[in-house]
Order: C-alpha cells, then structure tokens, then sequence
C-alpha cells in the first residue's frame, strides 16, 4: 500500500478545515465593512463610465509605436488611478503595485514567451493563462521574494490552456479526458512516457520547464503538490456529468480542493517548501476564488449543466443564503492573512480584500434574478456603484473584449498584434 505524500496528507486536512469553515459559517450576512450612500454610488458609477469611456476611445486607435504605446500607458494608469482613489479609497500605493512594481512587466513577459513557444495561441488562452502568473507574483510578494517570472511559473500557467480546458470541455469525450489524464499523471510522477501528439509534446516541454528549475531530488513538495492537483483536476471532471443523480457527487468537495490545491501548488513552486500558516492561507484563497468564480459563471454553468454549489440550486430556491456562506467563508479565509513587514505584501492584503469582496457583489448584481430583492437591496449597500451600473458597463466591456485584449497585446510590441484571435471558447 502506497505512503500517502505529505502534500497530500496536508491537502487532506485543508480541505476539511475548509468545509467545516463553509458549514459553519452560516448563511447570515458577515459585516462587509462601509456602506454607501445612494449619492456616492452614483458619482462612483459616472467615474466607472467615464473611465470605461476612455478605455473604448483608446480601441479605436491601438498603438502602434513604442511611444504611442507609452502614452496609451500613461493616459490609461492616470485614469485608473483616478478611478481607483475615488470609487475603492486605493491609494497610489496600491496602483503602483500592479502597474510600476513587478507585476505588469512580468505579465507582459509571459505573453511574449507564450507568443514564441506558441505562435497560434488564442488570445482569451493567454489572457486566462495570465491570471495564474498574477497569482504567482502575489505569493511572491507575500513571502517577500523578488517578482519576476520563472521557468515553473511560466510552464504551470500555460500548462492551463492545454489541460484544464480539456477536462472542462463537453466536447471532448470521457475516454479521451481519461487517456490524456493518465498519461500525463505518469508524466508528472516521472515517468519517461513518450509524447503521442503535438498536444501532448507541449504539455510534455510546458512542464519541463518545471523540471528545470525545480529538480525532483531538491523540490519533492513541489511534484506531491502537482500530483494533488492533478488528481484534484481530474476528478472534477465529474462535475459536468449532468445525468448524475442528485447528491452522488460532492461538489462542495471537489471545488474546494481543485481551488485549493491550485493555489497551494502556485506556493510550493515559488518557495518549494510552505509554513503550514502560509500553506492554509494559500489553499483558502485558491478556494474562495474558486467559488468566487463559480458564482461569477452561475449563468453560464447553468445552461451548460456544470455542476457548481451555486448552479445545482439556481433557478429553483434563492441563492441568498449561499452567497451568504461565501462572504462567511470569505472572512474565515481573510482572518488568517498575516502580512509581514513589507509594504507591498500589506498593500496587496488590502487589495486582496477590496477585489474579492468586489467580485462577489459584482456576481450578485449580474445574476440577481436568481436572488430575492430584498437581499440584493441589502448588498448593494456595499457596493461603491449601483448594481444596475455595475452590469451595464459589465456589458460594454463584453462587447468589446476582443478589442480590449487586441490592445494589451499591443502593449507588448508590433509582433504581439499577430496574435490570432481564433480558439475563443467559453469556460
């Protein structure tokens, strides 16, 4: 009988302080910090216009030359700044953290070297691929290392466009997802299994990179982290089974620990090894936003029949209580945030707890026919915009996302204007 990893053993104890903590929580509203006058989120939801009003003018003349792409920069970090000040109380600080101190330069070092390794990579691939690198720059600066952008973090972020969505897709079948899955869990076991297609040759090199910086023999953390969350991922598969009887899946579970054991991964590939209090915080946020997320996509999932803890009740009984147990879940989450004595890691704590809670009203306000009035009435206080506002330009934005990605591709240079914009899928 195989000895269970320390990773996974970990995992394990996680993933039952997480559900306990989602079960205890309650479905009472926690206390979500200021309200907000009527008046102000109406002056808030007129900045959010006139900022998005900008952003849309700059679509229709995209940079072309290196100055121009600094004075786009400049004019569109100037009205963020503004924007953010006003609507959220982000100080300079916060701004330049994302814009001035790692974390936008590391980005745009990631779509480059997506760019060279895959020339045909869709544009909505790399922005979601993107995502991850943020997370990994984030862990960076809260355990006080320099922001840059490593081999293992380039190869476990792109790995995301070739794996997950595949297991996620509906039109792949189970057979498929399968034969993929095994291969390639050997392959992170070590196995020296040949490539059997071109897709399987990135994979293969993608997580090379890994091996490259992090070899097995100094970093067995890291290696039980992604067998955990390849496992994780793999059964999460079940969750677009839409013919399974109700309750035969646990889909609390399985969210839990494929959001967990993303993030806690991203942490053992930035420090190989984790204290356990940065090892709960971590897999607690990989959680949060991985329900944050399934209650983004309610909708969507809905239609499709993914299996969320939001989408099984949608449609049939409010959804008030569980977005209450995610704003309590929420909390717990937060309340084991220790930032240590650098500046920026108190800074991103502060934007960690802004966004997050923003994302939440934000999904709230997007499907808020499947909520009751009365507890939409009631969150919207905290809201810095109207909720009516928050969906209208919600809805500019969708209509121009192609656009609005054609210009961050712009920022990295002439070549990235190649990038095609073909393979654009929903999750």
């Amino acid at each position: 009988m195989a000895t269970e990893s320390k990773v996974r053993a970990l995992v394990h104890q996680l993933l039952h302080e997480s559900e306990e903590a989602w079960w205890n929580g309650g479905s009472r509203l926690p206390d979500l910090g200021r309200t907000y006058l009527p008046s102000e989120q109406q002056s808030n939801g007129r900045e959010l216009a006139r900022t998005i009003d900008q952003a849309l003018a700059e679509l229709r003349h995209p940079p072309t030359t290196a100055d121009e792409r600094a004075a786009a920069e400049l004019r569109l970090t100037a009205s963020g700044r503004t924007f953010a000040r006003s609507a959220f109380g982000v100080s300079d600080e916060h701004v330049d953290l994302l814009t001035r101190d790692g974390f936008a330069s590391c980005a745009q070092e990631f779509a480059r070297r997506a760019r060279a390794f895959d020339p045909n990579i869709a544009l909505e691939d790399v922005a979601q691929a993107s995502r991850n690198v943020w997370t990994i720059n984030g862990l960076q600066t809260l355990l006080g290392q320099p922001l840059r952008l490593t081999p293992s973090a380039f190869g476990y972020s792109m790995l995301y466009p070739y794996t997950d969505n595949i297991l996620d897709d509906p039109r792949v079948t189970e057979d498929e997802k399968a034969h993929l899955s095994e291969r390639f869990g050997r392959r992170i076991c070590g196995e020296p299994v040949a490539p059997e297609s071109a897709q399987e040759r990135a994979v293969w090199s993608l997580f090379a990179e890994i091996e490259r910086e992090h070899p097995r023999g100094d970093a067995p953390r890291v290696y039980e982290s992604l067998e955990v969350i390849h496992g994780a991922q793999t059964r999460s598969v079940r969750l677009l089974r839409r013919d399974e009887p109700p309750y035969s899946v646990d889909v609390l579970g399985i969210s839990l620990e494929k959001g967990g054991a993303s993030v806690l991964a991203d942490g053992y590939l930035v420090a190989r090894d984790l204290e356990p209090a940065d090892a709960r915080l971590f897999f607690g946020l990989g959680a949060l936003l991985q329900l944050a997320d399934d209650l983004q996509d309610v909708q969507g999932d809905l239609r499709s029949g993914m299996l969320t803890v939001f989408s099984q009740s949608a449609g049939r009984w409010p959804l008030d209580s569980l977005a209450s147990r995610l704003l309590q879940f929420r909390a717990h989450v937060l309340s084991g945030f220790r930032p240590g004595d650098a500046p920026s890691a108190v800074q991103l704590g502060h934007l960690l707890r802004t966004a997050s809670l923003q994302l939440i009203l934000n999904a709230v306000a997007e499907a808020s026919h499947l909520f009751s009035r009365r507890y939409v009435r009631a969150l919207e206080t905290f809201s810095p915009f109207p909720f009516q506002a928050v969906v209208a330009q919600r809805r500019r934005l969708e209509k121009r996302r192609l656009s609005f990605l054609r210009l961050a591709a712009a920022s990295l240079g002439s070549g990235a204007l190649e990038l095609p914009d073909r393979g654009l899928r929903p999750r």
